[in-house]
């Protein structure tokens, strides 16, 4: 790969984050100290409940608007229309026609702040779906069904311009930072919560047979699975 590839201006503008040497404690908690405040919801579906807590704390724009469509009941009747066993279950966007349910604009990406904050791409836990648009997300969601740490925002060390960045095996040097920033490739998912009970469900979710439906072509369960509903119980 070339020395100048993170050289050049790399698309729009998309909010940047400054990763910091300084951790704070308050940062540095364990997540499982944080629960009792964390927000729950419980996610029916026709093939059992999953109960979620949400870290509004380390993601909050992504919490208030998962909870905004919650409210909405916007995910009631949608489906997992893409189950892939060893990597993800996604859904919360078509209904079970593979109908498209409308939504409202995008959210801002958040997944930076909430990998520093503790939250990573892990067995378990929720993070927002996306086109290759970073600042895209609006009401897909998927869990993780496996370590994803290469679905993890890349930190970006200190420094303008910055004087070394590894990535994918190949180093960069003097590179300006801004560039970094906004490079698509570098964003990650943002996570936004954790299954803390329900993971028996989950697996039998991974599990499905899967194959063509609606306007896609593999991962589709043969059999759908269906989100009756979701509702904030704490």
């Amino acid at each position: 790969m070339n020395q100048n590839f993170f050289q050049r201006k790399i698309g729009s503008h998309f909010s940047a984050f400054i990763f910091a040497f300084g951790v704070s404690l308050a940062i540095m908690m364990p997540l499982q100290g944080q629960a009792q405040d964390a927000p729950k919801v419980k996610i029916a579906t026709n093939m059992g409940d999953i109960m979620v807590e949400l870290y509004p704390d380390k993601a909050p724009k992504t919490v208030a608007n998962f909870l905004q469509y919650v409210k909405d009941k916007h995910y009631n009747g949608t489906i997992f229309h893409r189950v892939i066993s060893n990597f993800m279950i996604q859904g919360g966007g078509y209904d079970g026609q593979y109908k498209e349910r409308p939504t409202r604009a995008p959210v801002q990406h958040e997944g930076r702040q909430a990998m520093v904050a503790g939250l990573k791409n892990q067995t378990g836990f929720l993070a927002m779906a996306r086109t290759n648009d970073p600042q895209s997300a609006t009401a897909q969601f998927f869990i993780n069904t496996a370590d994803n740490a290469f679905l993890d925002p890349t930190p970006i060390p200190e420094g303008d311009p910055v004087k070394r960045f590894e990535y994918r095996g190949q180093v960069y040097e003097n590179v300006p930072r801004e560039n970094l920033l906004n490079a698509l490739q570098l964003f990650g998912y943002t996570v936004f919560g954790k299954v803390t009970t329900g993971m028996d469900v989950v697996d039998k979710i991974k599990a499905s047979p899967t194959g063509m439906g609606g306007p896609f072509r593999t991962d589709v369960p043969k059999t759908p699975v269906v989100i009756l509903s979701i509702t904030l119980v704490q």
